[in-house]
């Protein structure tokens, strides 16, 4: 799932800051914009894991222009971070698969490009079809 991000410039006094304005209260820094976007990702899931632990719900995202509009992010730079869809569910269900060799080892060598598990990978393309058609089309 994708969150839209609110980044603050850095300087070189100052850390990049970037808040994921959908999950109150989660934010992140960095000394380079890199270490921050990181940091962003992290600081999701663990909201989001706190969050299930607490048995609360998850927020859906909101669109990118929405929060682009907040005015309480005038002269921020936005971006979005992608979180895997693993983490909304906090029962995991093992399952047993038969797939031909062949077939497997395309399956994880997509996964690996995608820097996600061979769980996750099936997870994300499930969940979000539109990333299956656009690598068929690459």
């Amino acid at each position: 799932m994708r969150y839209p991000i609110a980044i603050e410039p850095g300087t070189e006094t100052t850390a990049f800051g970037v808040v994921v304005p959908d999950l109150p209260g989660c934010f992140s820094a960095g000394d380079t914009l890199d270490e921050a976007l990181r940091g962003a990702e992290e600081a999701a899931a663990a909201w989001i894991d706190a969050a299930l632990d607490s048995g609360s719900g998850i927020p859906l995202a909101r669109s990118l222009d929405t929060v682009r509009l907040d005015p309480a992010f005038a002269g921020w730079g936005f971006g979005v971070i992608t979180l895997d869809p693993a983490l909304f569910e906090d029962t995991i269900e093992r399952v047993n698969v038969t797939l031909p060799r062949r077939v497997l080892k395309r399956l994880d060598a997509m996964a690996r490009a995608a820097g996600v598990s061979r769980s996750s990978y099936i997870a994300q393309m499930t969940l979000d079809p539109s990333q299956w058609d656009a690598e068929r089309a690459a």
